[in-house]
């Protein structure tokens, strides 16, 4: 699939935050429109994207107001040992992220820690690939870029064996 929706803006209920990431790093992104979806993997199927491609955000905490995004393909699972070697971290309650992502519908966060002011973990499984999607704030919708404009958004992102 050829990238090269320079900022395209449409009709849908991409996070403000995202948005504002997109526009400042000035990067060329496309929007993939997807029947709703419940999660990342569902998102890959229902978009007709390969599940390796799409970066999945799983946030975990210290149960003292500390957050830690993980991002990992969505057709993986986080391996706690590996994130817990850096500290006491949990899997956090999807009920404490509404204050953390209000601009996104609840499950929809886009893998972008460093726009959040969220420290960021990615798995090295992810960057080795050539493009990726991600979460666009809601459950309709992906965004898809070069891996090279990605890592752009994220030059704080912390890559190490998460899965």
């Amino acid at each position: 699939m050829e990238i090269g929706g320079r900022n395209r803006r449409c009709i849908m209920r991409m996070a403000k935050t995202l948005q504002a990431s997109l526009d400042k790093a000035n990067c060329d992104y496309d929007i993939i429109p997807h029947p709703h979806s419940a999660t990342s993997l569902e998102s890959a199927r229902m978009a007709g994207v390969p599940a390796e491609r799409v970066a999945k955000a799983v946030m975990v905490d210290d149960r003292h107001g500390n957050y830690i995004m993980a991002v990992l393909p969505a057709n993986r699972h986080l391996d706690m040992d590996k994130v817990r070697m850096s500290g006491a971290w949990h899997l956090t309650r999807e009920s404490g992220l509404p204050s953390l992502f209000n601009d996104c519908e609840r499950g929809a966060v886009p893998a972008l820690g460093d726009a959040y002011q969220i420290k960021m973990l990615l798995d090295p499984s992810l960057t080795r690939q050539g493009d990726v999607y991600l979460e666009a704030g809601d459950h309709d919708h992906l965004i898809h870029m070069s891996m090279e404009q990605y890592m752009k958004l994220v030059p704080h992102a912390e890559v190490r064996e998460l899965c």
